[in-house]
C-alpha cells in the first residue's frame, strides 16, 4: 500500500477502520482479493511476482498492511520481499508483539517499511527504517511512504476526512470518497524524498494516475475495511482499469464474514 488512513479504537461500534490504496507500477502482475487456495483463512490480494501480499485479514480476526518507505538512495533491488511480512503474519498465529520481534532480522534485510499487524486485541506499528516498534493507542492515523503520521499533505488530509467519515458508519462511501480524492497538493506543501518534482506533485495526491500518453504508475486498488464489535468484518476492495487517467473501475470484491475465535487446545 502506498495510503492507508486507519481509526483504531476511535467508532463505538467499529474498533478498527481502514481505508487504503494500494500505488503500483501497471506492468507488476496482481490478483485481486480474494480466499488464498493455500492458505483458506486469508482473505487479502496477491502480488503474484513476490508472492507476498499488501493488505489481508484472516477469518479469526488478524489484519495486517505494509507501506514501502520513499528512499530512492537506498533501494536495492536484491532485497528480499516486504509483501512477505504481511503473508506470514496473515498464516501464523503469533501475538503482533511477538511476531514482529521474531521477524525483525528478516525485516532488517527487506528494503524501507512501514508495517502494522493485529489481532483484535492490539494494534501494532513497525519501521524497519527507525526501528522503532510498538503497540497503538486508540487515534486516526495515517501512513504514507514514510513513518507513522508524517506530516504528508494527502496524510493529514486522509487523517481528517476518516474523522468525518467515521460518523456516517455503516455507510462507507466517505471512506471511498477520501481514497479517490486526486487533488495534487501545492508545491510548498510537498515532501522532499530523494525524487523530481514533477513525481513529487504527481504522488502527493491520494489516488494517483499519470497522463494517458504513458501511463506506467498509479493506484491500483482501494480498500474500505470495517470490523465491528460483534466480529462482522467487511471487507470491500475496488481494482481501477489502468488504462486510462480517470478513476474506472475494472472490477469489485465485496467480502463480509464473521470472525472466529482460534480453537484452544
Amino acid at each position: 500500500m502506498c495510503l492507508i488512513i486507519f481509526a483504531w479504537r476511535v467508532h463505538p461500534r467499529y474498533p478498527l477502520v481502514v481505508a487504503a490504496n494500494r500505488d503500483e507500477f501497471f506492468r507488476r502482475p496482481t490478483a485481486a482479493a480474494k480466499f488464498w487456495d493455500d492458505a483458506p483463512t486469508v482473505l487479502a490480494g496477491k502480488d503474484i511476482e513476490a508472492g507476498g501480499t499488501w493488505m489481508g485479514v484472516t477469518v479469526d480476526g488478524r489484519f495486517a498492511a505494509l507501506t514501502n518507505f520513499r528512499d530512492p538512495a537506498q533501494m536495492q533491488n536484491d532485497r528480499p520481499s516486504r509483501g512477505k511480512l504481511v503473508a506470514d503474519f496473515l498464516t501464523g498465529t503469533e501475538s503482533p508483539g511477538d511476531y514482529l520481534a521474531r521477524s525483525a532480522p528478516y525485516g532488517r534485510q527487506c528494503n524501507g517499511y512501514n508495517l502494522l499487524v493485529g489481532d483484535g486485541v492490539s494494534l501494532w506499528c513497525s519501521s524497519n527504517v527507525n526501528g522503532e516498534t510498538r503497540a497503538l493507542e486508540p487515534g486516526i492515523y495515517g501512513l504514507s511512504n514514510h513513518l507513522l503520521n508524517s506530516a504528508w499533505p494527502k496524510v493529514g488530509a486522509g487523517r481528517a476526512a476518516l474523522e468525518s467519515a467515521l460518523t456516517a458508519l455503516p455507510n462507507d462511501q466517505k471512506m471511498f470518497d477520501l481514497l479517490v480524492d486526486a487533488t495534487v497538493h501545492t508545491d510548498e506543501a510537498l515532501p522532499q524524498t530523494g525524487i523530481s518534482l514533477e513525481w513529487e506533485r504527481l504522488l502527493s495526491a491520494a489516488f494517483i494516475r499519470m497522463p494517458p500518453i504513458s501511463p506506467i504508475y498509479g493506484t491500483r486498488s482501494s480498500t474500505v475495511l470495517t470490523v465491528a464489535d460483534d466480529g462482522t468484518i467487511r471487507y470491500d476492495e475496488i481494482s481501477w482499469a489502468t488504462d486510462t487517467s480517470m478513476a474506472r473501475i475494472a472490477s469489485r470484491n465485496r467480502y463480509s464474514i464473521k470472525v472466529m475465535p482460534r480453537s484452544v487446545c
